[in-house]
């Protein structure tokens, strides 16, 4: 479905049983819900789970202009509004874990717990000028985006998951994925994590070469409820490499939250 705002039409989706428990799921820079299919197709056999693609990645209509941290974090109050969520468990992956985090602070009442999977690095992107990534994108976005592709699945016999991957990061304009990863090095939440409350769950491969693995152990530290799942010889994309793995720890986490 489309969920009507005043500035994009936000496409989300939905699985299970509407008395369920509820988990919303967020994509990770330019990707897609599309990202969470296979952990979410686990997880509907016991919770209700919501995901949508956020401004600029997917089937979204947002212009490009309106892609703010703060029109993210808006977004999936909306989501869970347009579903009748009061309160739910947020997964988020990648550069969607910002947006996560934001949420968490900004209406801490309406999320019961945090996952976080293969977070973005919040200790921060390097300066612009010698971010090669950032250059990459601006100067030769599809190779830029290929070497991006090949570090995120450095898992062996992976092709089709790369050739998944390609057709979901192709749906992003040159102008979303500049905005978008520009904004994820100035995200304001970085001050405020030690106020975040809500028991959180870190999956992070333990070769991952976009958000190295001593990012996950920083961010374990910093805040106050959170634990660390290492999920040994995978990536920047568990949750379409070890689908079943990663459904797996969300489940037990959750059991143990009594979520």
């Amino acid at each position: 479905m489309f969920i009507t705002l005043d500035d994009a039409q936000i496409f989300a989706t939905a699985f299970g049983s509407k008395t369920a428990p509820p988990l919303l799921a967020l994509g990770g820079w330019i990707g897609s819900w599309e990202d969470w299919l296979e952990p979410l197709s686990i997880l509907s056999e016991s919770r209700r789970v919501l995901a949508y693609d956020h401004r600029g990645s997917g089937v979204t209509i947002a212009p490009v202009e309106t892609i703010t941290f703060d029109r993210l974090v808006d977004d999936v109050f909306a989501v869970m509004d347009a579903f009748d969520v009061e309160r739910s468990v947020l997964a988020a992956m990648s550069m969607g874990a910002a947006v996560a985090l934001g949420a968490a602070l900004r209406r801490p009442e309406r999320i019961s717990a945090l996952v976080l999977v293969d977070s973005l690095d919040l200790r921060g992107l390097p300066p612009a000028g010698e971010d090669r990534f950032l250059l990459g994108l601006t100067h030769d976005y599809p190779r830029a985006l290929e070497g991006f592709i090949q570090a995120c699945v450095p898992e062996a016999d992976s092709e089709p998951i790369k050739h998944w991957g390609r057709h979901i990061l192709n749906r992003a304009s040159q102008e979303a994925a500049l905005t978008l990863y520009k904004m994820a090095g100035t995200v304001p939440v970085r001050e405020n994590l030690r106020s975040i409350t809500q028991p959180t769950l870190l999956i992070h491969g333990d070769a991952d070469y976009i958000a190295p693995l001593e990012s996950a152990h920083w961010l374990v530290e910093t805040l106050p409820q959170a634990i660390l799942k290492v999920i040994a010889g995978a990536g920047h994309v568990p949750i379409m490499t070890r689908p079943d793995e990663v459904a797996q720890a969300i489940q037990r986490f959750c059991s143990d939250q009594g979520l």
